[in-house]
């Protein structure tokens, strides 16, 4: 299998950004992590190198045949100065699951978590402190055997890139406008809707290039079959609070199972509040909002952790969200989220994980 982590250290080091002004993806670290997989002799060759190209053959499968798959998660500094990780071993299992269904040989996540941690320890000064920044990760996996059948790769690379961000979303947490998509489809049950594989995204972005266009900043899809049943918003999990009860539609084979989804729930439910997870249906979904029950909306992710949801576009009608401001809950999720991932808040859920102290984290 993979053997020991080697770690080749940067001799130069890249000019840092503005942690006050950043925008999402666009600087990278000094560092990156990578592991490469051949049959017959499992991954292997696991460093930590200087970040830079990879040499990759025109005939790589990747390219041909989209094997790959990806996830995201984030680091923190918090008030204290101690970098922390939230839920990593979940990012993992997911990628594993992730693994299985693009027929991509699974990883061993205790190894590769700590490597991650490593990782993180050298490229620590990257990690921005500001208020809403964080250090986002990127594992993700490709096929890189050199042949033209379409068939699952010999040979696999597995990296991790680190990049400084800033908010998401322009607008902050100030509510989003967002579109009904009723002519493409993101993912049908027994598809790759569960996956983190880059083809789901690609197949989104026309949709989403048409909500831009008409001016919403997210697409809402439905369900593939009936086209009536919400599944997600953009890339994120969906929540509508509707009365004095959170819905969030089932996980039914074709979404994603976030892992700040997963989070929210647990949390919401902490605070006294009840949700539940069901199927829900656009015409309910505007009929809330044309009665006035439809009282907030939001999306989960770990790029915008929460996304609050002020006014949704069907079928040429604008249907108002509750005031059309941030919701109380909505507020209350962000906030607490937030700062229990900063190490801000104590963490009765056992979520975070310290990687440096606040000692190691200066320099």
């Amino acid at each position: 299998m993979q053997g020991e982590l080697k770690i080749e250290k940067a001799v130069q080091h890249k000019p840092k950004p503005d942690t006050a002004n950043l925008s999402f993806g666009v600087y990278m670290t000094d560092h990156m992590f990578t592991m490469d997989y051949k049959k017959g002799e499992g991954w292997h060759d696991a460093k930590i190198v200087p970040y830079g190209p990879i040499p990759m053959d025109p005939a790589a499968k990747v390219f041909h045949y989209g094997q790959t798959i990806f996830e995201g998660m984030k680091a923190y500094v918090g008030e204290d100065g101690n970098i922390r990780l939230f839920r990593p071993e979940k990012n993992f299992e997911r990628f594993n699951r992730s693994c299985r269904r693009m027929s991509i040989p699974e990883i061993d996540e205790t190894f590769v978590l700590e490597s991650l941690k490593e990782l993180i320890k050298l490229d620590r000064s990257w990690v921005p402190s500001e208020p809403g920044t964080s250090l986002y990760i990127r594992p993700f996996a490709i096929a890189t055997e050199n042949h033209l059948g379409a068939n699952p790769s010999l040979q696999y690379k597995m990296m991790i890139i680190l990049s400084p961000v800033g908010a998401y979303y322009a607008e902050g947490l100030n509510p989003v406008r967002i579109h009904v998509e009723t002519r493409d489809v993101r993912a049908v049950a027994g598809g790759v809707g569960e996956a983190k594989t880059a083809g789901n995204y690609a197949a989104s972005m026309q949709a989403q290039e048409n909500a831009y266009g008409a001016g919403y900043s997210q697409v809402l899809w439905l369900d593939g079959v009936h086209r009536q049943y919400v599944e997600e918003v953009g890339s994120m999990n969906v929540f509508f609070r509707i009365g004095d009860q959170i819905v969030t539609p089932s996980l039914s084979g074709s979404i994603l199972n976030g892992i700040t989804r997963d989070s929210a729930i647990h949390m919401l439910r902490d605070f006294g509040y009840d949700v539940e997870e069901r199927p829900i249906t656009i015409d309910e979904l505007c009929g809330c909002a044309e009665d006035g029950t439809l009282l907030e909306a939001f999306g989960t992710g770990t790029a915008a952790v929460v996304s609050p949801i002020g006014e949704i576009g069907w079928n040429g009608k604008t249907f108002k969200i509750g005031s059309g401001e941030t919701g109380e809950w909505t507020r209350r999720l962000y906030d607490e989220l937030t700062a229990l991932q900063r190490g801000d808040l104590e963490d009765r859920f056992g979520w975070t994980q310290i990687i440096c102290s606040a000692q190691t984290t200066k320099g």
